[in-house]
């Protein structure tokens, strides 16, 4: 059974979803963090206003909750464009693609997110209208089936995936701009809850928002949704005001520990250490294991985890390095091999 957990891949429902979008920066000045990325973009879309063309098309892609969708709606706001937005999974037939393509006006902005799974007739489908602005729609079929070259307005398509691995050469290629979005630091999160709890009218004690981002895993969606439990938090069992003991309590409710680690990010730990001996182990072992889905270890878990230090990845599987039993506070077991030997010598330093 999958584990609730306030550190998670997807958006949440459609409240959440406007909560998060009425925390959204409107424009790049407003946005934190991602100072490479804010530069390109910023040169970029200058340039295309200057000459009044729409911009190239834009691949942003990066773990989840880094603010790949707030960019896109921050472009289209830069642009003064109007933006559709849809994802991979949603777009099964080349119908569903001509619907967003034909409403499409010149400099108009596609936003496909999880653009990684987008089958593969879809996919093929936008090339030429990616390449050359226009399409090749087939009405009708069997004896009746004919073939209406289709032009379009020029726009930009802005895809966002956490797998660009998952593209193929062929899509990828045709993106002019590729943003590679970084966890952010702790003082950049800092800011971005000063701003959120400004937005929210949060009254807050010195420090309390700090403590709140080193716990947020360097990524703004989970700081968000922290400040949201703890602000909740606040309001029930004190006065509405963030404290640090309010916040600390907070937190330990939610499972959340100082080094921003979660109940499903330990019991992936904790599985490789007592089920596997430390590793190596195959991901759809753990994920068996755990009851969880493949995707939500691989997209969410483990990039967490590998920055941190706590996990390798090997051509044998995933492995638990010393600095995790450290962290966990578990003794290697001893005598199972040289590797977990080695691992209790580290430990004992």
């Amino acid at each position: 059974m999958a584990i609730d957990r306030v550190i998670r891949s997807d958006e949440g429902n459609d409240k959440e979803q406007e909560f998060n979008a009425a925390l959204r920066p409107k424009s790049l000045a407003e946005c934190v963090g991602q100072k490479n990325v804010k530069d390109k973009l910023s040169i970029a879309i200058q340039a295309a206003n200057q000459r009044n063309e729409p911009l190239e098309h834009i691949l942003l892609y990066g773990p989840p909750g880094l603010g790949k969708t707030t960019v896109a709606h921050v472009i289209a706001n830069e642009m003064n464009a109007t933006i559709r937005c849809s994802s991979g999974p949603a777009l099964v037939k080349a119908g569903d693609m001509m619907g967003l393509l034909s409403n499409s006006q010149t400099g108009d902005i596609l936003f496909i997110d999880e653009i990684h799974r987008l089958n593969t007739a879809v996919e093929e489908f936008i090339y030429p209208a990616m390449e050359d602005f226009k399409v090749d729609y087939t009405v009708d079929s069997g004896m009746h089936a004919k073939t209406i070259n289709f032009p379009l307005k020029r726009f930009t398509l802005i895809g966002a995936t956490t797998r660009a691995g998952l593209l193929s050469a062929p899509l990828r290629s045709r993106f002019g701009m590729l943003c590679h979005l970084n966890f952010y630091s702790d003082r950049e999160l800092e800011e971005i809850l000063i701003r959120s709890a400004r937005l929210l009218d949060l009254s807050c004690e010195d420090n309390t928002l700090k403590l709140i981002a080193s716990r947020s895993r360097g990524t703004p969606r989970v700081a968000n949704r922290l400040l949201k439990r703890v602000r909740d938090y606040a309001q029930v069992k004190g006065e509405g005001k963030l404290t640090r003991d309010i916040v600390e309590k907070a937190l330990r409710m939610e499972q959340v520990d100082e080094r921003g680690l979660d109940q499903l990010d330990r019991a992936f730990l904790k599985s490789l250490a007592e089920v596997y001996n430390g590793g190596p182990a195959g991901i759809d072992a753990i994920s068996a294991t755990l009851g969880e889905e493949r995707d939500t270890l691989e997209d969410v878990v483990e990039p967490y985890l590998l920055q941190q230090g706590f996990l390798r990845r090997t051509k044998r599987g995933r492995e638990m390095t010393a600095k995790a039993y450290k962290h966990l506070e578990i003794q290697p077991q001893k005598g199972e091999n040289k590797k977990s030997a080695n691992q209790a010598e580290l430990f004992n330093e």
